[in-house]
């Protein structure tokens, strides 16, 4: 197969699936007989109305960036993370529980611990699925999706019953974090209209650069990826693949556990009872198969989500449902979801029918990493 087709292949596939999406929406729209353009012109109209709107899609692509790369770096080593959101919440609690027990202390050594501690919790929790996996073969996806119900009411447990009632506002719910720990600044503030945004979108993508080195640049990075797609090959060639596991789990963790970092000290300023697990954890998920894992594919693809979700309150105010308005975003992950059957129609326009073929063999050939639920 040409490699200068499948990387235009592999661009135009999350584009298509996006086009797709939104052609299905309207289709949608149109069929409950609600007009298509006039709610996608609400949508743009209302993500993209002021300085302020602008500064919110900041604010919600931060933290799916972090959870996105997490879900990246697990990814690779050739398995699914569905406990993002669980290590996302671990960092929120942690962050939170730092930031308020240190209310005197200066800036420059509570929001640095707070932002540490938060992304040692989300790795912690973390930890416990990676090591099951590479000491006894147990199935990350049950144990990290049973530890998300667990993390989510040990939380709440701590909020209502474990932390000082000193820091505690109502019940469920704790005061605000002090300017000393967070991650606000008013010239962001200021440029923004008065948004939310923070110094968190400024740390995602930092941490873009910072885990596009350490997967490309860097032997760790190499093990990770060559334990990903072949294990046995990895542990033939010197490479521990149990040792590998549990690091790529832990770095995954982390990079969730600054997610919630991200939305405690950041977004909210301080942290309330929690109904069910955080959306940032599955949202991060979609967002890093729609880019492909990359992180220019998951920087634009967390600005398109955080456009959609804001820009669908907009849809709703036009008279547009809620539960229409919101469509979008499954959609697209459908098609996502979906790829081969985008990639063979790509696949057919592009080329003859040998690429077709080869596409069909390729993406239809069974392996030991997709039986095991491993690289996507």
């Amino acid at each position: 197969m040409n490699d200068r087709s499948e990387k235009i292949r592999n661009m135009l596939v999350p584009i298509v699936s996006v086009i797709l999406g939104f052609i299905l929406g309207a289709i949608l729209m149109a069929i409950f007989g609600f007009n298509p353009i006039e709610g996608y012109n609400a949508m743009f109209s209302s993500a993209f109305q002021s300085k302020m709107s602008i500064g919110e899609i900041l604010v919600g692509a931060g933290p799916l960036i972090f959870t996105a790369l997490g879900f990246s770096v697990a990814n690779s080593a050739g398995f699914f993370n569905i406990g993002l959101s669980g290590q996302a919440l671990c960092g929120w609690v942690a962050s939170i529980w730092i930031a308020l027990s240190m209310p005197d202390s200066p800036k420059f050594i509570v929001l640095p611990v707070a932002i540490i501690v938060g992304a040692l919790a989300g790795a912690a929790a973390a930890a416990i699925p990676g090591l099951l996996r590479a000491f006894f073969g147990t199935s990350e996806v049950i144990v990290t999706i049973m530890m998300n119900y667990v993390i989510l009411y040990v939380a709440n447990h701590i909020v209502n019953h474990v932390i000082s009632p000193d820091v505690i506002s109502n019940k469920g719910v704790t005061k605000a974090v002090g300017l000393n720990a967070s991650l606000r600044e008013p010239w962001l503030t200021n440029l923004f209209g008065g948004s939310r945004v923070n110094l968190g979108i400024i740390l995602a993508v930092v941490f873009l650069v910072v885990v596009w080195f350490l997967m490309k640049r860097t032997t760790l990075g190499f093990e990770i990826r060559s334990v990903g797609l072949n294990p046995f090959a990895s542990e033939y060639a010197g490479m521990s693949s149990k040792r590998t596991i549990v690091i790529s789990m832990i770095i995954s963790g982390a990079l969730a556990g600054l997610g919630g970092v991200v939305y405690g000290l950041g977004t909210f300023m301080n942290y309330f009872v929690q109904g069910s697990s955080l959306s940032i954890g599955f949202d991060g998920m979609a967002v890093s198969l729609l880019g492909n894992g990359s992180s220019i594919g998951i920087l634009l693809s967390a600005l398109l989500f955080s456009i959609l979700k804001l820009g669908g309150q907009g849809m709703q105010f036009s008279g547009i449902p809620s539960e229409l308005a919101n469509s979008v975003i499954p959609l697209i992950i459908f098609f996502v979801a979906i790829n081969y059957i985008v990639r063979v129609a790509l696949a057919k326009v592009m080329g003859g029918k040998k690429e077709v073929k080869t596409v069909q063999e390729v993406e239809s050939a069974p392996n030991e990493e997709s039986e095991k639920g491993g690289k996507v």
